[in-house]
């Protein structure tokens, strides 16, 4: 076997997928080098080299191949250190730690291994980056605080480690859950009730904008294409990325006004009606039926960034023009408002891409308070005809 002939295939594959680290030979030995954070500030990046002590043969190249995924993958987590990767580290190992990277990374390897999709893999990797990674960061620090190696206790203190009824609970269980069934791991028959986040006592009472404080933020918007973002969020309920992933050609006066967001999306594919439907007038949406092209110029394009960047970018504006809601807020006005027009749960849910149970848990409080109010006004209704 040429072995330099060998290390520039596996070089070629790695540089193709982002990779700004190598496999070199030096002498009989295998080494890594490229951008690496500084010895004495992490915040600064040189090229660098990691002497891995490896002989130069066909077994040492496939561990070559597995430390260069392993570094790669800490770099992404941000838990890079070199004290991991000095040679007495090295040497004497902990076990646990590197099956846990090893486990990680075969893990994302086998949540992206079904989309070659351009799109499709935009949308897995935005996944991937808010409803992932950050939880898993949050494991291997919570390893490492607490130097355990009972994989069930890193699990379980990682879920505890975000507050008691949290969102970000929510998410960490359901994220971790998932690990855990491709490792074929077990949970503690706690895990279920632990994970529980924000529901009745978190959601139900959030502060969200009423109708006139939201017609008053769109007018105190100075700059026109971000105004029709605004706008669609409000009416349509949208994730703040899928503005950018509509057809909005049934917008024109002529058209019936139900927005196609395209399957380009976090979801895929589904439409969405206006509640209210006047507001499609007021903030000149039939405008973007017209010209697209109205909206603000962004970089949409899959192949240079993601969903999530997309979405980070709405936030960002919202902060510039001192908008003083969340653009998730407007989301959430649209699904109360949708309960209010007594709109059936399931075609709530269809119509903002997600599950109904996620739906009726998320905005439980509103349901409930309809249902009770239709009952209250059958009963009022018979007892008037008796009378």
């Amino acid at each position: 076997m040429n072995i330099i002939h060998e290390i520039n295939v596996i070089n070629k594959k790695f540089i193709i997928e982002g990779s700004k680290l190598k496999i070199e030979k030096r002498g009989s030995k295998l080494n890594i080098r490229g951008s690496l954070p500084s010895k004495e500030n992490k915040n600064i990046q040189k090229v660098q080299r990691i002497s891995l002590g490896i002989e130069a043969d066909n077994y040492g190249l496939e561990e070559a191949k597995k430390k260069l995924q392993l570094i790669n993958l800490q770099l992404e987590l941000d838990q890079f250190e070199w004290k991991n990767w000095i040679a007495p580290s090295i040497k004497e190992g902990n076990k646990t730690y590197d099956l846990l990277i090893k486990k990680i990374s075969e893990f994302e390897k086998e949540f992206f291994k079904e989309y070659k999709n351009d799109h499709l893999n935009s949308a897995r990797r935005s996944t991937w980056n808010s409803s992932y990674k950050p939880y898993i960061k949050r494991m291997i620090s919570t390893y490492q605080e607490n130097n355990t190696k009972d994989i069930n206790n890193i699990f379980l203190n990682t879920l505890k480690s975000y507050a008691e009824g949290s969102r970000s609970r929510k998410q960490c269980g359901t994220s971790l859950n998932v690990f855990a069934e491709f490792l074929e791991l077990s949970l503690p028959s706690e895990w279920k009730s632990l994970s529980r986040g924000y529901g009745i006592k978190k959601a139900s009472f959030r502060n969200l904008p009423d109708d006139n404080s939201i017609e008053e933020l769109w007018k105190n918007i100075p700059n026109k294409s971000w105004q029709y973002v605004f706008g669609l969020m409000a009416t349509y309920g949208l994730r703040n990325h899928e503005v950018f992933f509509c057809d909005l050609s049934s917008l024109k006066n002529s058209g019936d006004k139900i927005l196609r967001i395209l399957p380009t999306t976090k979801t895929g594919e589904h439409q969405a009606w206006p509640f209210h439907p006047k507001w499609v007038d007021l903030f000149e949406l039939s405008s973007l039926g017209n010209d697209p092209t109205l909206l603000p110029k962004i970089n949409r394009d899959l192949k240079q960034t993601t969903l999530q960047n997309i979405g980070k970018r709405i936030t960002d504006q919202f902060n510039r023009y001192s908008i003083n809601i969340r653009p998730y807020d407007l989301r959430h006005a649209w699904a109360v408002r949708t309960i209010l027009y007594d709109l059936p749960d399931t075609v709530a849910a269809r119509m903002m891409g997600h599950s109904v149970s996620l739906h009726t848990q998320t905005y439980h409080h509103w349901i409930t308070k309809r249902d009770q109010q239709k009952a209250v006004n059958n009963a009022l209704l018979k007892f008037a005809e008796k009378d």
